[in-house]
C-alpha cells in the first residue's frame, strides 16, 4: 500500500478500535485513521471526509443496523466497507454483502487474514472467503432453488435468528428495543413466509439453508 489512504473504524469498543489501529500501524504506513463509535457520527464523518476503507461493526450497543452500509454508499459510492463482526460468516456474510459490504471478517480472525483482506479490498475492490464466493455464485443462478431465508427482511432475519438461538419474545423485545407485540407480529410473519408452525420448524429451515 504505497498510496495514502483514509480509513474509518466504526466500533463501540475502544479496545477493538485501538487494536485495529495498532495493526494498521504495523502493516501499512501510509494512512490516516479516524474513529467512530456510533452510526450517526459515522454518517457525519462520511459526509465530511472522503474515505477509502471503513472497518464496520454491524452491531453497535446491541442494535444491528444493516441499513448503515447502503446509507454510507449513498454518500460515498466508491468507499470499501469491511464488516468486522463477531457474527459468523456462515449465517450473516452473504446478507451483509447483498446489503452493500465489500468484505466480511470475523473479529476472531488471524492477523494474517486481516492483512490479506485489507490488501485485497484495495487491489481488487472486494474480499470474499471461498465459502462466501460459493454462496454468491449459487444465489446468482435461477431462483428455482432459492433460499427461503431470502424471503425475510433484515429485521425478520435478525429476529428469526434470535428465536432459533432460544430467545423468547420478551428477551428479543429487550435486546432490540421493540414492543413485545411488535416482536409477536414479526414472529407470525416469519412463520407465514417460511411456512413453519413452530420454533423447531424454523430451526430446521435455518439448518438446511445456512
Amino acid at each position: 500500500m504505497s498510496n495514502h489512504y483514509n480509513i474509518l473504524i466504526l466500533d463501540d469498543h475502544l479496545v477493538v478500535r485501538k487494536g485495529i489501529k495498532l495493526f494498521l500501524n504495523d502493516k501499512f504506513k501510509s494512512y490516516n485513521v479516524y474513529e467512530s463509535e456510533g452510526y450517526q457520527s459515522t454518517l457525519d464523518l462520511v459526509a465530511r471526509i472522503q474515505f477509502d476503507l471503513i472497518f464496520l461493526d454491524i452491531n453497535i450497543n446491541g442494535i444491528e443496523n444493516i441499513k448503515i452500509m447502503k446509507e454510507v454508499k449513498e454518500i460515498q459510492p466508491n468507499v470499501k466497507i469491511l464488516v468486522f463482526s463477531s457474527h459468523e460468516e456462515k449465517q450473516y456474510g452473504l446478507r451483509y454483502i447483498q446489503n452493500g459490504a465489500d468484505g466480511f471478517l470475523n473479529k476472531f480472525c488471524s492477523e494474517e487474514k486481516m492483512e490479506i483482506a485489507v490488501k485485497q479490498l484495495f487491489e481488487k475492490g472486494y474480499f470474499y472467503s471461498d465459502s462466501l464466493k460459493e454462496k454468491l455464485a449459487t444465489t446468482s443462478k435461477s431462483n428455482s432453488n432459492k433460499n427461503p431465508l431470502e424471503k425475510l427482511s433484515n429485521r425478520e432475519f435478525e429476529i428469526a435468528k434470535l428465536l432459533v438461538d432460544g430467545d423468547g419474545n420478551l428477551e428479543i423485545a429487550n435486546k432490540l428495543d421493540l414492543k413485545m407485540s411488535t416482536v409477536s407480529t414479526y414472529k407470525n410473519r416469519i412463520f407465514e413466509k417460511l411456512k413453519v408452525m413452530s420454533i423447531i420448524g424454523l430451526a430446521d429451515v435455518f439448518k438446511e439453508n445456512l
